[in-house]
């Protein structure tokens, strides 16, 4: 036991060392190297177009560690002047992860706005399993996100799948709790790609971008 659990951190150390800790929001690089969060998608027309829409590079916010791209001029002086109320919570990073200290997945067409403040999911199965208890989601992921804010979303991911936050529920646990809540109703069947790729082998947000199970989004460019 103890030579597979010597084993298993070995690996896990040269495999963070080869592919870092990542980066603490949920972005991609654009072709200038910016840090683009939501695949390059406007913040703002979330709230007042109702739906996502994508911003265009000429009409950039850059904030630490991150950029916002804009659909409308308008779009980004209501962003500048008040950040906070049209970012994303949770880094733009899957809001149901986030529950359990879990920076990981990012798509910007997996959205909700609840209180005024936007939430993004990593795809279907996380927006389906945090509308199982939104208030529950939220209580633990703001109580746990002043720890995990500046944390790089791999490594964070990696050492809370190690070292479980208490609340900790498996997929098959939310899965029958969903089945027990809508009986007839389907959990949803999506293809995450599997942990070593998330983890190790492709950036927040790849699924939506390069149209793993979806539409393509393509990455902002």
């Amino acid at each position: 036991m103890l030579r597979t659990l010597a084993t298993f951190c070995t690996a896990l150390c040269m495999a963070l060392l080869v592919s870092g800790c990542g980066t603490p929001y949920a972005t991609v690089p654009d072709r200038d190297g910016h840090p683009v969060m939501l695949l390059g998608h406007d913040p703002v027309a979330y709230f007042t177009r109702g739906e996502p829409m994508r911003g265009q590079r000429e009409r950039a916010v850059h904030l630490p560690d991150r950029t916002y791209w804009f659909a409308s001029d308008e779009h980004r002086r209501l962003f500048e002047a008040d950040p906070l109320r049209y970012e994303p919570k949770y880094g733009g990073f899957c809001s149901s992860g986030a529950a359990f200290a879990v920076k990981l997945g990012s798509d910007p067409t997996a959205w909700q706005i609840r209180g005024g403040r936007l939430y993004i999911f990593g795809d279907v199965v996380g927006q389906t399993a945090w509308q199982l208890d939104p208030d529950w989601n939220i209580a633990h992921a703001d109580a746990l996100w002043p720890a995990m804010r500046d944390a790089g979303w791999r490594w964070q991911s990696i050492s809370r799948y190690l070292d479980k936050v208490p609340h900790y529920l498996t997929g098959a646990q939310i899965r029958a709790q969903f089945e027990a809540r809508h009986p007839g109703r389907a959990w949803p069947a999506y293809d995450t790609g599997g942990m070593v790729t998330n983890l190790f082998l492709k950036p927040p947000g790849w699924r939506a971008a390069e149209g793993f199970g979806q539409p393509a989004l393509g990455y902002p460019q």
